[in-house]
């Protein structure tokens, strides 16, 4: 059986079933109702909707005693619904602005399981400049013998991160910049040590990263972004 795009057309193309895409990809498993407050709908109307993209693959279930969470299928859906958003964006017309209207949001959130936003974009051009990073062919991404030795020196085990099937580092179009950010094993660990250091936190009701004020200047002059 061939590939049908038509059918993934469907279940992203609906207005509804996008809101809720958009919002699993906070990483969390969210329930029905909180779905269904994220979309605007009935609690009814949303597990229609969660049902077809249960049946689409999009989506999955994970059961906890009474409770049912869903969340994004893995990381490939994920990175689909984030190239959506740029796409879309670099689409817009001259009467819709690039990217969200909360500034936090701009600034700094998250992308599934790692940074993206004006600071992730900062921190990517900076490993660039600093040849910690470079860009092969097609756009993917090599950790330099510097990167590494980088890398090791501030705690990132890459014994650890090699046993792992996902790329160690690779690109993501940010949707609100139009520019890359760090993704892969790496782009996870950034995001985690940042947030085990209690530079940043997740905010409970939106994708934003707050850092605190120590924070935002440990993760700069940690990273060398001016």
């Amino acid at each position: 059986m061939e590939p049908n795009i038509a059918y993934l057309g469907t279940l992203v193309g609906d207005s509804t079933r996008a809101k809720m895409l958009t919002a699993l990809m906070s990483g969390k498993a969210l329930t029905a109702t909180e779905l269904a407050l994220e979309a605007d709908i009935t609690p009814q109307t949303a597990s229609s909707h969660l049902m077809k993209l249960l049946e689409g693959e999009l989506i999955v279930v994970r059961k906890q005693g009474r409770h049912k969470y869903f969340q994004l299928r893995d990381l490939q859906i994920a990175e689909f619904i984030e190239q959506m958003l740029s796409i879309s964006a670099s689409m817009s017309g001259s009467n819709i602005t690039t990217g969200p209207k909360d500034n936090r949001l701009k600034r700094s959130r998250i992308c599934y399981d790692h940074l993206a936003g004006e600071l992730a974009v900062e921190l990517f051009n900076t490993l660039i400049n600093n040849e910690l990073l470079i860009i092969e062919d097609t756009e993917q991404l090599k950790l330099t013998d510097p990167g590494l030795q980088f890398f090791t020196n501030i705690g990132f085990d890459a014994s650890v991160a090699n046993k792992s099937r996902r790329p160690l580092c690779k690109s993501c179009l940010d949707w609100s910049e139009r520019r890359s950010h760090l993704a892969g094993y790496l782009g996870k660990w950034i995001l985690s040590d940042v947030v085990t250091r209690q530079w940043a936190s997740r905010d409970l009701d939106s994708r934003a990263i707050e850092f605190n004020a120590h924070g935002l200047q440990a993760f700069k002059k940690k990273y060398g972004i001016w």
